[in-house]
């Protein structure tokens, strides 16, 4: 391999590292070189034996040293570089009038906010900001089975995290006595009527396409049957259907139901109302009351479009445009809540905000920054393909905004002890960023040292080793405890850098290091790992929920005085 080639390899190299917490890898760097210089496809072999060394011997500097050989023989790399021009942010909206769109969120309380209930939320919010419009809070609380004050409160206390600002605040219950008024007038013109049919019989009815014998009945009839509904009937008994299309190949379209019965004690309007509004029904009148021009949902209610257009055009209500995107799920992350409330009463997670998880709480509580969600969203655009994530598409995001402002602190799992002779200081000052002006960090030291057993596995006596921050240590033995004696400050090519804590002042913590929650469909059991690990003392002068680096591990967020959640790398 030519000089030239090999100085483009460790360019790229340091780039990589230095943009990912001090770390890179031999398959990133190979990918790159292979990209810019095609010519090298034939020759992989050759060239990965010469990229692993560079890769090996880059990753030993520290960030320090990176930035300086950066600084030094590739200036070009921390040049800022054009902006590429090019339309940012959503598509253009069908018929909006600046200064008029209105659009909304209607989140069903029923649950803990996720990655889902983000994305519609921040589409949403931004075509309204995008327009110089409205944007509404609607909390869809037409359930009372489902629905409890938690959830409601968890919503809000998600969208504020986010960032999310609305115009208006407010929730479909306000409005029961406007449905009760358009039901009625469903009911009186002959588009809607009264079903006493078992629930059996109407699923059967639909999938034959077979009118029932409720439909047939007339208007007095179904208004002492509405009657009914609200004194007599039973939950079950009774349920209002809109007048569609029996043979209609949209399965929605087969009289669907608008109202059913429901007994159960409302969070906020308690036993008032036992009549409640489906989501079709409510959602159709809630858009066109609240003047909302725009109304984006994703796409599973596609097909749901035509029967709310039906259902306002039926009561000659303004209609809303309806745009749909795809879900946002990560792989092995599931959203439904009819996964995630098992895994929590089972024990198999601790909460809605265990670290595993994509609901909002739990992302917050991992390091995920509300900046990178929003900025992850909008990379996305509207698509309607589905998207299944990495999870690592929404950390390169993240990463960007957790680093500028995280720490660099030392951390050293499955420790080992070292005691080195010699030693000319009593204490060490280290920076605490490589390269933005965090001030720096006193450090005591006596000698005695714990280091990462990882590292300890390729220590031997008589080899050299790099103390980061500290100085080179001549290892005079090796085993189960090391002990060795310092040589000196100079910079030594190709010998091993390491982080270190100092016995003296060490604070043990626990680390946990969330993965995949499932594999496919299996529940990964192995998805939560624990460490025991060693720190310095200057953690416990970081605020709980402070994003820290620790140095050749990764990016970690402080859980608590003993315990830390590992982000990402």
């Amino acid at each position: 391999m030519d000089d030239e080639l090999k100085r483009e390899i460790r360019k790229m190299a340091l780039q990589n590292a230095f943009e990912h917490g001090g770390e890179t890898r031999d398959k990133i760097v190979l990918g790159k070189i292979l990209g810019t210089k095609p010519e090298f496809r034939t020759k992989v072999k050759e060239i990965s034996k010469d990229i692993s060394e560079i890769v090996s011997d880059v990753n030993q500097l520290s960030s320090e040293e990176q930035k300086k050989e950066i600084d030094e023989n590739f200036p070009e790399i921390l040049a800022p570089k054009e902006k590429i021009q090019g339309r940012e942010g959503l598509p253009e909206l069908k018929n909006a009038i600046q200064g008029k769109v209105i659009t909304r969120f209607p989140p069903e309380p029923n649950g803990y906010p996720h990655i889902g209930h983000a994305k519609a939320a921040i589409i949403n919010s931004e075509y309204a900001k995008m327009y110089g419009g409205k944007f509404i809070l609607r909390m869809d609380d037409t359930n009372p089975e489902a629905e409890r004050m938690e959830y409601h409160a968890a919503i809000k206390v998600g969208l504020e995290w986010l960032g999310i600002e609305f115009d208006i605040v407010k929730s479909t219950s306000d409005d029961m006595e406007i449905f009760y008024e358009k039901g009625i007038e469903l009911i009186n013109s002959g588009k809607a009527y009264v079903c006493t049919c078992k629930r059996e019989d109407i699923s059967k009815n639909r999938r034959e396409r077979k009118a029932c014998k409720c439909s047939m009945k007339d208007v007095d009839k179904n208004n002492k049957n509405w009657k009914k509904m609200q004194e007599k009937f039973k939950p079950g008994d009774a349920v209002v259907r809109f007048r569609g299309d029996m043979k209609a190949d949209n399965a929605v379209m087969r009289d669907p139901v608008l109202f059913r019965i429901i007994d159960e004690k409302h969070y906020t309007l308690g036993k008032k109302y036992r009549i409640w509004p489906s989501y079709d029904f409510a959602v159709a009148i809630e858009d066109s009351i609240d003047g909302v021009t725009h109304a984006f949902r994703s796409k599973e209610f596609e097909l749901r479009k035509e029967l709310t257009d039906t259902i306002l055009d039926t009561l000659n209500m303004r209609k809303p445009y309806q745009g749909f995107f795809s879900r946002l799920e990560f792989k092995g992350m599931p959203i439904s809540k009819r996964i995630i409330r098992p895994l929590i009463e089972e024990g198999k997670v601790s909460w809605y905000d265990d670290p595993r998880l994509p609901t909002l709480e739990a992302l917050k509580r991992r390091g995920i920054k509300p900046e990178a969600i929003r900025k992850f969203i909008m990379s996305l655009g509207l698509t309607k393909a589905n998207t299944l994530a990495p999870f690592d598409s929404l950390e390169a995001f993240n990463r960007k905004f957790v680093d500028p402002d995280s720490k660099r602190l030392f951390m050293v799992s499955n420790a080992k002890k070292l005691s080195v002779k010699n030693l000319p200081v009593s204490s060490v000052e280290i920076p605490n960023h490589p390269v933005i002006d965090m001030g720096k960090r006193k450090i005591e030291v006596n000698g005695e040292f714990y280091i990462s057993g990882d590292d300890a596995k390729n220590i031997k006596e008589w080899m050299q080793i790099r103390l980061l921050g500290l100085g080179n240590i001549s290892i005079k033995k090796d085993g189960i405890e090391f002990e060795g004696e310092f040589v000196g400050e100079q910079n030594i090519a190709n010998i091993p850098k390491i982080q270190w804590v100092s016995q003296k002042t060490a604070h043990k913590i626990k680390m946990l290091i969330p993965k995949v929650l499932f594999n496919g469909d299996k529940f990964n059991e192995d998805s939560l790992e624990e460490l025991d690990v060693y720190t310095e003392p200057h953690y416990l002068q970081l605020k709980e929920g402070e994003e820290i680096q620790f140095v050749r591990f990764g990016y970690c967020r402080k859980d608590s005085q003993n315990q830390a959640i590992f982000t990402h790398k």
